[in-house]
This record gives C-alpha cells, structure tokens and sequence, in this order.
C-alpha cells in the first residue's frame, strides 16, 4: 500500500473506558461446557472453564441467550427475559457465574434481544386471545391481510430465515384473522417499539439483569426495532450479512432513524449505574448496517458504546481490500469520538478457519455442508491465524468467538438430518445454516465429547478431527494456535495496541503493513516472500520465517 496516512487514537478523543481497547470473547452456551452430561452446555460449564479465558488473557465474556425459550432458534426465541432457560441452569447458576467471572477480572455482558420475543411469551399468548385492535395485540405488529377475504400478507416481506415474514392467526372464534410480522423465524414475533409499553418493559428488563452485576448488553438485530410507518413493500431478499447492501436504497424494515431515541433513554439507564473508565455498563450493537458511516450513528457519545463492524468481518483477503476496510472503519467511527470494533467469527457465520479457506472472492457461504464446495483446511487456518494476528494489532476493541483460539474449523460436513438451524427448514435446505459453526467445542482429546461434557452425548455431533484441535493438545505447545492467541494477547496488553495509534508504512500492494505501540505489523498476501528491514526483531509470527528470514505468504508477524 503506498500510503503514508496516519490515524487519530482509536478513542477518537471519546471518555476512555475498559471497551475501547477490550478482548471480548463470545460464549455460545449451548456450545461451550456441559456439566450435567446431557449433550447441551450450561451456565455451570461455563463457571467451570472461567480459568481458561483468564489464562487466555480476555477481558470479558459475552454470553448469547440463556432465557427461557423453547429453542426455536437456539434461545434467540426469548419467553421470559427475567429468567434462565432450566437447559442451561438456574437463575442462581447465573448470579454465580457473573460472580465467579468478576473474581477473575472478567467483565460479563449478556444478549438482549428486543426486537422479537418468542410465540410462547405471555404478551403474545395475550395477544392471540384478544381481538384485532386490542391492547395486547398493539404491543407486536399485527395488521389485516390484502384482499377481499384478508387472505394475502400485508405486504410482501420476506423472512431473513427464508419465506414469507407474516403468519395469519385463528382468530378465538375460530376464523382465520390478522396476520402479525416475524423478520425472522414464525416463532419470533417482531415487537411494536412504538408502543410505549414495550420500551417502559425493556427498561425494566435493562434494570433487571444491571441489579445481578452484569457489566453490559449485547443488543441483538439492534438496526431493526423500528419499521417503515407504512409497511412499504420491499422486493430485496433478505440475507444475513450479505455486504451487498452499501449501494441500495434502505429497507423499510432496517435501520430507522427512530431506534436511535430508543437507544438514547437505555444509555441513560445504563449511566445511572456507572459511566466512568473502571464502572462503565456497555451497549453493543449488533447492527448489520453499511457503509460504515450509518453505523457510526450507533455509537454517537450518548448512544451505545461499541457496534459490530460487520464489514471487517466481510471483507475480502486482500491487501487493498482489508487497507479500505479498516481506514473506512476507523474514519468513522473517530468522527463520533468511539471505539472501532474487530471481528472474524461469531454464531451466524462460517468460522473464519474455514471462510478463509475458500478462494479468494467467493461470496460468504450461509452454512457450508456435504457436497458443498469444501474449502482448504490446511489454507484457510493459516490465514485464519495471519488475520487474527493482524486484527489483535488494530487500535480498538476486539471480539473473538469461542474455539477460535484453538483453532476451530466449520463443521462443513454435519450430515443435513442433524441440522436444528430454521433457517436450514425455511430455505428447504437451499442455505444449509449455522450449526457448522455451532458445534460443541473440544477441550481433551481422549476424553467423551472430546471433554465438551462428562458423557459422549453432544446436541450436535462433533468431527473426528476435533480430537487435534482440543485445548490440551496445544497448550504449553510452542506455535498452537492457542500459545498464539495466549501471547498476542499479553503483548496486546503490554503494548496497548488497543489504545494506540494506526500509522500506515509504505509497501507493496500485496503487503498491509502499519506501526501501533511501538511494534510494526506487516501480512504477506502475495504469492512470494517478502524480507523485513535488517535488525528487526520478531516478536510474535502466525507462521514461521523462511531460511532466509523472509515472511511468507499468508502470514502476519509482529517486530520491533
């Protein structure tokens, strides 16, 4: 890149907090540690592996739902937001937990999902049994159907999970009657947030879980509470990250100015509970939201704190490509004074050992299955390993998904009758969904469920491959994947890479290289090896130098 440009502090001049340069690591509950043995994880298997994400060097977990919920969507289908689903424990089990994270300087942050509950919540229980018009009906978005008889969808939205995104109720009487909104599975109702009901509920609930010691909030589907007043029909198909969305027109059902009010009275909230640099609660917003200036609105100084850049995950594994992204990234988000974030993997994407691992500009795969195309394992780890190298070097925040530190690959052959992802059942198995991404993580070789749990049960089944990638296979074991996270992260924290400053340095177009915190970062993308200066020192590699000392290709190193 022949670039000189030089970029503000990370902070961008916002109140310094422990988010603007945290390590925050995503637990997937049902995924994670089984304590009871019944082949799904649980809020007592967590607690029990705190120690090895204090070992790793994390400064926060974020746990996905843990409500109670009939698993429609694997706990995103919320019934009570006062409570813990009795799968994963109780609601003791979860004040121990924040407890015993908190004991080992771990900051705990829980998801929120306040777009949709589930069909079982009693509101929507309520709301089937009243009439049209009702009071209990106002508080989702239920509207009669087109046509003389009703019989056709308010409009033709369509479902990010595939399909139509309305169903038609029975009315008490027995007759067929409104239809009410689901973005997402029909056993998630989309909430009415222009009642003022709904949002004096969620406040309640935001006091609820700040009361049990939570640290913050991870806010799911966060662009979408609000809706078009018109309900405009909308002839995009919906996709899940698809990053084609930059040079569109916005959808009636995303990213409306009114969700920003709403984020505005929760920020106050969650200031009464503490807003300096050691104290401060957290919003995070999960908002699939481009270019990267809209999704700066987000975290304005009296909005949330931190917003998934969606876009870094997407972005193609070129020089040019991730150089755009990130000064773009940054740029943004240093005009509204906050924090960038970094992030490869999460529960809604292929792991990015295995993305990467495809050719280069293959558009992002929902799910990846037997007869797909199968991408280079081999491959994609080591450019899993430079990318997270280059990511932990950036100035800003970083989120890292559970097993990635060991290196996880997608499951890309669980067999199709296993799948539990609607999205795999609304498509009719066209996009085979996210449970690759989601299988339970090993933790000793030898053991049953690879140490996942105390049996061999396991909700979804685990390869036989995982047993090379279990934690004690690779801990105390020089260049592991896992001694790799394990150093960049306390050479992240010694240097305050988080907090520093970007400089870019001159360099080919197939080479990303830039100074932060007295160390300078430099990827190979090209299909040759490139020499570092004469005296560097190397201080952290994602792959080992060549005889002649050279970075090789797909690789990312740290020097001084």
């Amino acid at each position: 890149m022949n670039t000189n440009a030089t970029h503000q502090e990370a902070t961008g001049g916002a109140t310094p907090g422990w988010w603007t340069e945290a390590v925050i690591y995503q637990i997937y509950p049902r995924s994670f540690a089984d304590a009871d043995g019944d082949g799904v994880g649980d809020l007592p298997g967590i607690t029990a592996r705190l120690d090895h994400l204090a070992d790793l060097g994390v400064d926060a977990i974020w746990l996905s739902p843990f409500y109670p919920s009939p698993q429609a969507d694997a706990g995103y289908d919320v019934a009570d937001y006062r409570g813990v689903e009795p799968l994963f424990g109780t609601l003791s089990d979860a004040d121990r937990l924040i407890a015993e994270a908190k004991a080992r300087g771990l900051r705990v942050i829980v998801d929120l999902v306040p777009n949709h509950t589930s069909s079982a919540h009693v509101w929507f229980t309520e709301a089937l049994a009243a009439a049209p018009g009702s009071a209990a009906r106002q508080r989702y978005v239920f509207r009669d159907g087109r046509g003389p008889d009703g019989a056709e969808p308010p409009n033709d939205w369509q479902s990010v999970f595939g399909g139509p995104a309305w169903s038609r109720v029975t009315e008490p009487d027995g007759r067929p009657g409104q239809w009410y909104l689901h973005l997402f599975d029909s056993a998630q109702p989309d909430l009415n947030w222009d009642n003022p009901e709904v949002r004096a509920e969620f406040v309640d609930v935001l006091r609820f879980w700040l009361d049990r010691g939570v640290d913050g909030f991870r806010v799911d589907v966060a662009h979408g509470l609000i809706k078009q007043a018109d309900l405009a029909d909308w002839q995009e198909p919906q996709e899940i990250l698809s990053g084609q969305e930059v040079d569109k027109p916005r959808p009636p059902m995303w990213d409306q100015d009114g969700v920003h009010d709403i984020y505005r009275q929760w920020r106050q909230v969650l200031d009464s509970y503490g807003s300096s640099a050691d104290d401060g609660r957290i919003l995070v917003a999960e908002a699939w939201v481009e270019p990267a200036e809209r999704l700066a609105r987000y975290v304005r100084p009296d909005e949330m704190h931190q917003a998934f850049n969606f876009e870094y995950l997407l972005a193609a594994w070129t020089a040019p490509a991730q150089y755009a992204v990130i000064t773009r990234s940054l740029e943004a988000t240093d005009a509204v004074g906050a924090p960038t974030t970094w992030v490869l993997s999460n529960h809604d994407v292929v792991r990015h050992a295995s993305r990467l691992g495809l050719p280069v500009g293959t558009p992002r795969p929902n799910g990846i299955g037997i007869g797909d195309p199968q991408p280079d394992a081999a491959l994609g780890l080591r450019r899993a390993r430079a990318a997270t190298l280059l990511m932990l070097a950036l100035p800003g925040s970083a989120y890292l998904y559970q097993g990635e530190e060991l290196g996880l690959p997608e499951h890309t052959t669980l067999p199709d009758e296993v799948r539990q992802d609607p999205t795999f059942r609304r498509t009719g198995g066209a996009h085979r969904g996210r449970d690759g991404c989601r299988v339970p993580i090993p933790w000793e070789a030898d053991a049953p469920s690879y140490g996942f749990g105390p049996t061999d049960a396991s909700w979804l089944p685990q390869p036989p491959s995982w047993a090379e990638y279990a934690l004690d296979r690779q801990r105390g074991v020089p260049g592991s994947t896992y001694e790799l996270y394990r150093g960049a992260l306390r050479l992240r924290r010694e240097h305050g890479l988080g907090r520093g400053t970007l400089r870019w340095r001159e360099s080919p177009d197939t080479v990303l290289s830039f100074t932060n915190g007295g160390l300078t970062v430099l990827t190979n993308f090209g299909p040759d090896p490139v020499p570092l200066p004469a005296g560097a020192q190397v201080v952290q590699a994602s792959a080992p130098l060549d005889d002649a000392g050279r970075v090789p290709t797909d690789a990312t190193v740290w020097y001084r």
